[in-house]
């Protein structure tokens, strides 16, 4: 499971042509992203493997914030990388969040907003009941489940819109495919709907507008919905 604009071959393999328009969308110099690529490549045949091309990713990851292109800052907390459409007129660090494309694609929404309708949501929402059967039947660890509501629950109020919704599908299905929940959301994720403009420290949080309706919800934590290994009934 790697980018399709890498990977078009669907192959598991990362070619140098490939990936270096790709990584060039990083905003990094050739510099940088030579010295990123020998550090990947660890066996130099000029192809990365799924595992050595995340280490590209976390190596671009670091540049972006100032760290070291180094093996050793492979371990160091940063967000995740940043890549602009070199085509594109905005530069990497004139980009918003609200410029990035959203990473689930149309025809996996309208997959997701088929499963969403067929749990009977009420006014447009899922409560945490509804959704946890299909996050339990994915057969994941209930805490990487936890982490996937945790995420997709974007204004935290234990119910999912349809949005919501995608973006925790879309999460189980990264799972299932062996890459790792983040540990918060990337820009990437976060549903256009969901998206505000850049906040200034120590701004008032946005209240969604559905507050009312929701209160009685708010209750519910967030994991709790995971918590109770119930069996289930088919």
């Amino acid at each position: 499971f790697l980018p399709h604009q890498v990977d078009s071959a669907n192959a598991g393999r990362v070619l140098a042509s490939d990936a270096a328009v790709f990584l060039k969308k990083s905003g990094l110099t050739d510099l940088v992203l030579g010295k990123i690529w020998d550090l990947a490549d660890t066996d130099g045949k000029g192809i990365l493997n799924k595992q050595e091309f995340f280490v590209a990713l976390r190596l671009v990851a670091c540049a972006q914030n100032g760290l070291d292109v180094s093996l050793s800052s492979l371990n160091l907390p940063v967000p995740p990388p940043r890549f602009t459409d070199t085509s594109s007129p905005l530069l990497l660090s004139g980009t918003a969040s609200s410029d990035v494309p959203w990473a689930v694609k149309l025809e996996d929404k309208a997959k997701y907003d088929a499963i969403f309708d067929s749990l009977n949501p009420v006014n447009g929402l899922l409560s945490g009941d509804k959704v946890k059967p299909v996050l339990l039947n994915s057969k994941l660890p209930v805490d990487i489940l936890g982490r996937v509501w945790e995420l997709s629950d974007i204004d935290r109020d234990g119910m999912l819109d349809r949005d919501e919704f995608a973006v925790a599908m879309f999460l189980v299905y990264c799972a299932l495919e062996k890459e790792p929940v983040p540990m918060s959301l990337p820009a990437a994720l976060v549903p256009p709907s969901k998206r505000k403009p850049i906040s200034v420290p120590g701004a008032m949080p946005l209240i969604p507008s559905s507050t009312s309706t929701k209160e009685s919800h708010q209750s519910l934590p967030p994991v709790g919905i995971l918590a109770a290994k119930t069996p289930l009934t088919q």
